[in-house]
């Protein structure tokens, strides 16, 4: 898959962001597999994907406020009204639903789709959700070539850790987001801890989530997705502990990221020239970098 529309992109990518030529797929074969044969239990709030369910009473605040904090005025029960948000990896609907509730139009994306069947056929039921909610069997470099600079917020919740190839992923993510987008991420830290309780514990004891949902491998850690967020032109903005108690369902903002973690990007709102590196000396080079404005990214802390 090629990208005919980079000589026509509206913006400057960062000198530190790579663009490819081609696509590498994020989709991971196998995952495919395993969702496919669970595709009838999303809605299941007390099966498998409760704690999913439950999240959603931490996750659809953090994704509201923090996209209300530069509204002065919204609509009083539809505080995203006008918003576009892309759901990635949406499943059964679990979260694009709550968005759609709050105004938002929003496009869930799923590549199995036993997923998306059960995501239309949930949404059908409320005529509301049926105007704002558009679901598509697809993956995210697939929609990338028709939606760049297209969406407020991209929101992967429970995703990154189930893709192949994360960086081209998050690139993906990059091209989507109108400047001054927001991205969302909720995923689980690679430590022994997560190892312990998220698969040996959870998968293979206790059998709260299906055996080989995860993979351990493919867990992220937030300085490394940090890395890759600021690499690729994103700025962190907030990387908060999430954590959740199986016995009573309930998940509760912690700081500790050991465990599961939420984290907000933003794609800057004016995009800066490329520096010039041919050609150029590294003294000249790290001259112009000096003089550069940077901008980090506040970490704020979120508490319960």
């Amino acid at each position: 898959m090629t990208f005919p529309y980079l000589n026509r992109m509206k913006c400057y990518r960062y000198p530190w962001t790579r663009l490819y030529s081609t696509v590498q797929s994020t989709v991971d074969s196998s995952e495919v597999k395993t969702f496919q044969a669970l595709a009838h239990r999303w809605w299941d709030e007390q099966g498998l994907y409760a704690p999913l369910h439950s999240m959603n009473d931490l996750r659809v605040p953090f994704i509201r406020d923090n996209l209300l904090k530069n509204v002065a005025n919204h609509q009083p029960g539809k505080p995203l009204s006008g918003m576009k948000i892309l759901d990635v990896g949406c499943g059964g609907g679990l979260l694009t639903e709550p968005l759609g509730r709050l105004g938002a139009s929003v496009i869930g994306i799923d590549p199995v789709e036993e997923n998306i069947k059960t995501a239309q056929r949930h949404k059908s039921f409320d005529p509301v959700l049926d105007s704002r909610i558009e679901y598509r069997v697809c993956s995210l470099e697939e929609i990338m070539e028709e939606a760049t600079e297209t969406f407020d917020a991209v929101v992967a919740s429970e995703v990154v850790e189930h893709v192949i190839h994360i960086e081209t992923f998050i690139q993906c993510c990059y091209q989507v987001l109108k400047p001054g987008g927001s991205l969302f991420i909720t995923t689980i830290n690679k430590t022994q801890l997560s190892y312990a309780l998220g698969i040996v514990f959870a998968e293979q004891i206790a059998g709260f989530v299906q055996k080989g949902t995860h993979t351990w491998e493919k867990f992220v850690s937030p300085e490394k997705l940090e890395s890759i967020l600021e690499s690729n032109g994103l700025s962190v903005q907030t990387v908060v502990g999430m954590l959740y108690n199986p016995f009573s369902g309930y998940w509760h903002w912690i700081e500790n990221t050991s465990l599961n973690y939420a984290a907000h990007a933003v794609k800057p709102s004016v995009q800066e020239p490329p520096v010039p590196t041919e050609g150029v000396s590294k003294g000249e080079t790290e001259e112009h970098q000096a003089k550069a404005p940077t901008n980090p990214g506040a970490h704020e802390e979120l508490k319960k």
